[in-house]
């Protein structure tokens, strides 16, 4: 049962951005302190990536572990909703089935395609993901 009234509920889901996040915000932040220069929320190509390196022909998508569902056992964020599921599962699975299609359709185009959880924007990851980044620009 939802303890807050339809209503209200309405409001807390309107107000849940998409775009420039504080997990987005951060990536970003770490890749231009780091020297690379990118474009945002391309609309040009499927998903609309959040963040595209042309330089490097890759693709980031910063994905909140909840609204995409991190299927990763160490992350604590992206547990079903107990409440209204006949509305949730189909709902967060054509979500997944969407993020599917959109990194296919970019590695048909020859990008190469990085997602980066909410779970796991920490210094640790993003050195990880800035090495395998500029490793590519290499080969």
């Amino acid at each position: 049962m939802d303890t807050f009234s339809p209503e209200k509920r309405t409001q807390i889901m309107k107000s849940i951005k998409s775009n420039d996040t504080l997990p987005e915000m951060r990536v970003r932040s770490f890749l231009h302190r780091n020297g690379l220069r990118y474009r945002l929320h391309s609309k040009q190509l499927p998903g609309h990536p959040d963040i595209v390196l042309k330089k490097y022909n890759t693709v980031i998508f910063v994905h909140g572990c909840f609204w995409h569902q991190h299927r990763s056992i160490k992350c604590k964020r992206a547990s079903l909703p107990k409440s209204n599921q006949n509305y949730w599962l189909p709902k967060l699975n054509k979500t997944i089935a969407r993020d599917k299609r959109h990194a296919k359709q970019l590695r048909d185009l020859g990008w190469a395609v990085k997602v980066i959880w909410e779970c796991q924007v920490n210094d640790k990851q993003l050195v990880k993901l800035l090495r395998i980044i500029k490793l590519k620009k290499e080969t």
